[in-house]
């Protein structure tokens, strides 16, 4: 699917492509970040599954984060998981590597990334709430189906600040 269409519309095409079964819908409230999704959706904040994107500072690839709502990510255990420093990403590299603006970025691991990696915490939540292209716009997984969606390289590893 190109990148001329709708964002949703992508994630959706996306669900179908690997056998996921979720509706991935466009609520009125704001889901940018993790506390306003939770509020919108009416689920706990460790239910909100938010992907963050960083850079590798030697090769510039993205690394793809999802970790729980109040998780607060470590770059050091990223660096580690990954083999290599990393920064977290501006905008406009979140744009243009995920396809997604920030608040809006679907657990999808993008073409060219470094490593996807799922926060352990939140690997172990029966059924999170994840952004789906935009930020007004989610779609409910089970933790099978999160793992489908990041990839068969993502890997699920500690990354919060203890």
């Amino acid at each position: 699917m190109s990148l001329e269409a709708r964002p949703i519309d992508r994630v959706r095409a996306a669900l179908e492509a690997t056998g996921v079964v979720t509706e991935a819908r466009e609520l009125p409230a704001s889901t940018h970040t993790a506390a306003e999704a939770a509020s919108a959706i009416g689920c706990t904040l460790e239910q909100i599954a938010k992907s963050v994107v960083f850079r590798g500072r030697e090769s510039g690839r993205p690394v793809l984060v999802i970790a729980s709502g109040p998780t607060r990510i470590d770059p050091a255990r990223v660096a580690e998981i990954v083999g290599e420093r990393v920064k977290i990403a501006d905008p406009a590299f979140v744009e243009a590597a995920s396809g997604f603006p920030v608040g809006g970025v679907p657990p999808l691991a993008p073409a060219d990334a470094l490593a996807t990696v799922i926060d352990d915490r939140l690997a172990a939540v029966e059924v999170v709430w994840a952004a789906a292209g935009t930020p007004h716009a989610v779609m409910r997984l089970r933790a099978a189906e999160l793992l489908a969606l990041a990839g068969p390289e993502a890997r699920v590893a500690v990354v919060a600040v203890s």
